[in-house]
């Protein structure tokens, strides 16, 4: 047997063993259903570990689990789980879930810097969540969005505030 991962990345993660993957393999996922699918529940297992909920596999709307507050204490005492969380946002670019990455971050931005109920998540949603959106347009709309709740504001870096202010 050889080492894999659940959320494998064209990229070394800290399994050195684990291969990354290549972009014939990600092509050969993408093709078969039986792959796709067992990727989907693969993230939704991950999700209901987290505390989170897929409402809605077509658009990747999520919402809290039923056992979210004892799942965030989870999130906020263990930092490592930020690392997992970029590789999931990161694969699921990979292997063609753009809309499930722009769900999962704005889900964080909007747990950490509007209800602030994940204090320990806010740095990686800000620095390393927002990121993994490739679509420039969706992650500039996720930056204003991060923006806007972001208190102080003048202390935002993720982005000018000149441009910000003037995002439409």
């Amino acid at each position: 047997s050889f080492p894999f991962r659940l959320f494998p990345l064209r990229e070394y993660g800290m399994n050195r063993r684990a291969k990354p993957l290549t972009c014939q393999e990600i092509q050969a996922f993408k093709k078969s259903k039986e792959v796709m699918q067992r990727f989907v529940r693969a993230y939704q297992l991950m999700l209901r570990f987290y505390g989170i909920v897929l409402v809605n596999e077509e658009t990747g709307e999520l919402k809290r689990a039923e056992n979210w507050a004892e799942r965030f204490q989870n999130l906020n005492r263990y930092s490592h789980n930020n690392l997992r969380i970029t590789r999931i946002l990161k694969c699921l670019g990979e292997m063609g879930y753009e809309h499930y990455q722009v769900h999962l971050v704005k889900f964080f931005l909007t747990e950490t810097l509007v209800k602030e109920m994940l204090p320990n998540v806010k740095r990686s949603a800000l620095d390393y969540f927002l990121f993994t959106i490739r679509n420039k347009r969706k992650r500039r709309k996720l930056v204003h969005y991060a923006w806007q709740h972001f208190k102080p504001r003048s202390s935002f870096v993720w982005g000018p505030h000149n441009k910000l202010l003037k995002y439409k």
